[in-house]
Formats: C-alpha cells, sequence, structure tokens
C-alpha cells in the first residue's frame, strides 16, 4: 500500500532522473569549444549585468521608464519610428531647396516636432545645470 508522501516524492525522483538525463545529454552533444564560449558569454554577461546595476544614471532611468507615462510616452515612440520608416519608404525623395524647407516648416506635424525637441531640450539642460548647482 503506497502513501500519498511515497507517490510525491517517487515524483521528485523521476524529475530529478529526467533532469540528470537533460544534462547528460547536454554534456554529450557540447564540444569543449562550446562550454568555453558559453561560460565565456555568461560570464560576460554577468559582468554587464553587474555594471548596469552599479551605474546610478541607468538605475534612475530603469525607475523613471517603469511610470505609467513613459511606457505610454515609449510606446508612441516605437510607434512614430515604425510609421515614420513607412512613410519614408513610400514617400518621393525630397526635392529640397529653401521653399520646400519652408513647406515643411507650415506643416503641423513639423511644428509639433519641434516643440517636442524644443522641450525635451529645455528640461535636459534645466536639469544639467541643477546637478552642477548641487556639484553632482
Amino acid at each position: 500500500m503506497t502513501t500519498e508522501t511515497d507517490k510525491t516524492d517517487n515524483t521528485n525522483l523521476d524529475g530529478l532522473t529526467e533532469l540528470a538525463t537533460l544534462v547528460s545529454a547536454a554534456q554529450d552533444a557540447l564540444t569543449d569549444d562550446m562550454v568555453t564560449r558559453l561560460s565565456s558569454v555568461f560570464s560576460e554577461g554577468v559582468t554587464l549585468l553587474d555594471r548596469l546595476v552599479r551605474n546610478e544614471g541607468v538605475v534612475h532611468l530603469l525607475r523613471e521608464l517603469d511610470r505609467p507615462e513613459n511606457q505610454k510616452f515609449l510606446v508612441s515612440l516605437s510607434n512614430a519610428f515604425t510609421a515614420a520608416s513607412q512613410d519614408l519608404a513610400t514617400a518621393p525623395p525630397a526635392k529640397g531647396g529653401v521653399l520646400g524647407l519652408c513647406k515643411l516648416g507650415c506643416d503641423p506635424g513639423t511644428q509639433e516636432g519641434l516643440r517636442l525637441v524644443s522641450l525635451l531640450c529645455a528640461h535636459l539642460s534645466d536639469s544639467m545645470r541643477e546637478m552642477h548647482r548641487r556639484g553632482e
């Protein structure tokens, strides 16, 4: 008569046996060069992760990117890249000249884009001045 504990132990042992078989098969399939390369990639990955975690600016950026409004901004930005890429691929080449530039400048989308870049630069400038005032 088997108990519930015996069944659980058998299931755990079966799982460990399957895992050991998988590891053994992986060892047989990998050459020494592959193992060396995998360990090198893993080591470099851990080193990169350590550098990223120790970088105060990257950690701050990741925290900011986690905010819902910034996530929406990133989605909008990625959608804009896709749309702009498609528009550019299907549009005829620009003729150039001052008149073309003036026409482009009259486009509301161009004006909004310039406003976005202007605001971004203004906030960046203010932030950098404040950091230097505090001696950071």
